[in-house]
């Protein structure tokens, strides 16, 4: 048995982090969705056969960016690990990223309010770019859909910041962009559902109890992060030949 370092469970870490992110900020991206369809003409909102493609749009362009973001972050941890040595940088992003996705988890549990303030760190950019979203509604067609999708997926989110965080350590600029990508996919259903599962997602995000487990949850994945070897899946078996 041999420690595999290239080993990574990003994608299946990041889709999960999208399921549970998606059930705890149901409420803001709940309301995005309700302010979209309701721009929407009468004649389209009456019909879910056309609505839907609608709000597909919006959640590929918001995965679209999601997916943008990972690539540039495989970029930046590129930048980092060059002077630092790819085994020396690569442990300072695992550690990094580890603490973030804690804060995250210690956050949706209740315990760690303060770290809603991470979310500052996307505000400027946030200030440049939501004025171009203003300018597509009221949204008219499935294109103007889709790009104000693209312009939503930049709202600051400390939740999807510890995704990105996880995506510096994917160890590529296309691994760290899949890994977002699975993020993304992982906030769909929720998203997607929001006037099917919207009242049964909304009691359970305000169970406390609930909150703690995925809170829990989320503290489990920061230490598989930080400590992978503590993963048995990390370990590969090398069959010598006779």
């Amino acid at each position: 048995m041999e420690f595999d370092h290239s080993f990574t469970t990003s994608y299946l870490v990041a889709f999960t982090m999208g399921l549970i992110s998606s059930m705890h900020c149901i409420g803001m991206c709940g309301s995005i969705i309700g302010t979209l369809t309701l721009s929407l003409s009468q004649e389209i909102r009456n019909k879910k056969s056309r609505l839907l493609p609608f709000v597909f749009n919006y959640n590929f362009g918001r995965i679209t960016s999601y997916t943008v973001a990972g690539a540039l972050a495989g970029i930046i941890q590129s930048l980092i690990t060059w002077p630092l040595g790819e085994i020396h940088g690569h442990r300072i992003l695992q550690l990094l990223s580890a603490a973030i996705m804690a804060g995250a988890g210690l956050y949706i549990a209740g315990w760690f309010p303060r770290f809603a303030y991470i979310e500052k760190a996307g505000t400027h950019f946030w200030k440049i770019i939501e004025p171009y979203g203003r300018k597509i509604i009221p949204v008219k067609n499935l294109t103007q859909a889709y790009l104000f999708g693209m312009v939503w997926g930049w709202l600051p989110c400390g939740l999807v910041y510890a995704a990105l965080a996880l995506a510096v350590t994917a160890g590529a600029v296309s691994t760290s962009a899949l890994t977002m990508l699975a993020f993304g996919l992982g906030t769909l259903p929720a998203v997607m559902g929001v006037g099917i599962m919207t009242g049964i997602l909304t009691r359970l995000s305000r169970m406390q109890r609930f909150k703690q487990a995925i809170g829990l949850f989320m503290l489990a994945l920061a230490v598989l992060a930080a400590l992978p070897w503590l993963n048995p899946m990390a370990f590969t078996t090398h069959l010598s030949n006779h």
